[in-house]
């Protein structure tokens, strides 16, 4: 099983990393194609696995072909790679790139469309996975073994559910980071020092989503659980409330799932 990555970025960085780490594939199967020599020996001090600049070199003898790409550049990789493809499953982790036209670029119908997100950095990301109707059911065992070495995943029937899962997981490190930024202002205007500030906040957030995620009860049931009548819990909900906190977060992941959208009709269209 020779897997090569067209694009060596993070999250093609931290792929390869789970993968090793979970001894799902050795060194030696894996491989890497980059655009310059400096890009090519940043991996080589980070990763034991092969390295080049040659797209043909890397792909030869490759079954799996991973595109981790920045999604503006994938129609031109997908033009120097088509006349390089035999049967070999592509998995495309470029964002918005729609697999009918990574398809129609690369003319195979072998096509997995993945959106991870980047705590796959520290193996806690979540992936959204789709794959065309002639993925074979040992291809997509493969696509998912993949993204699974650094997390966890979920398979989906409609191609279109991935901007959903773009707007939710893929985005939605940034929109948990944002609330964290907002609860450590609040900390240092009450007096913390910055370091207590973080591990406040950042210790409520992991205590937080470990107890969600350890419980069969409905999330409001556990938040319920924290606000006792007329405590201070209730007042900072009611404050929330009052300014429509929870309204405006719906109405943000719609707008990045939308431009999610927009990006697969800007993109896909790029002829090659």
């Amino acid at each position: 099983m020779n897997i090569t990555f067209i694009g060596g970025g993070n999250m093609a960085t931290a792929l390869i990393g789970g993968m090793l780490r979970g001894n799902l594939y050795k060194a030696d199967e894996l491989s890497v194609v980059e655009v310059s020599d400096e890009a090519c020996a940043r991996l080589r001090s980070l990763l034991p696995v092969r390295v080049t600049t040659q797209l043909a070199t890397g792909v030869a003898g490759s079954r799996v072909i991973v595109l981790s790409v920045k999604p503006q550049q994938l129609s031109e990789v997908c033009a120097q790679l088509s006349p390089l493809l035999g049967d070999q499953l592509i998995v495309s982790i470029a964002a918005g790139i729609r697999a009918q036209d990574i398809s129609r670029w690369l003319n195979t119908k072998n096509i997995v469309r993945c959106m991870p997100n980047t705590p796959a950095l520290i193996q806690s990301g979540v992936t959204g996975l789709y794959a065309l109707p002639q993925v074979s059911a040992e291809h997509k065992e493969i696509a998912e073994n993949i993204l699974n070495a650094v997390g966890s995943s979920v398979w989906l029937q409609e191609e279109v559910m991935l901007d959903g899962v773009t707007a939710i997981s893929g985005s939605g490190p940034a929109y948990v980071f944002y609330f964290i930024e907002a609860m450590q202002q609040a900390a240092r205007e009450l007096g913390f020092r910055d370091e207590d500030a973080k591990r406040l906040v950042i210790d409520t957030f992991l205590g937080a989503t470990k107890l969600a995620n350890a419980s069969t009860e409905e999330i409001s049931v556990l938040r319920n659980r924290v606000t006792s009548k007329n405590g201070t819990t209730e007042k900072a909900l009611l404050s929330m409330e009052a300014d429509e906190v929870k309204r405006h977060i719906v109405m943000a992941v719609h707008a990045a799932a939308k431009r999610s959208k927009e990006m697969g009709d800007e993109l896909g269209g790029v002829p090659c």
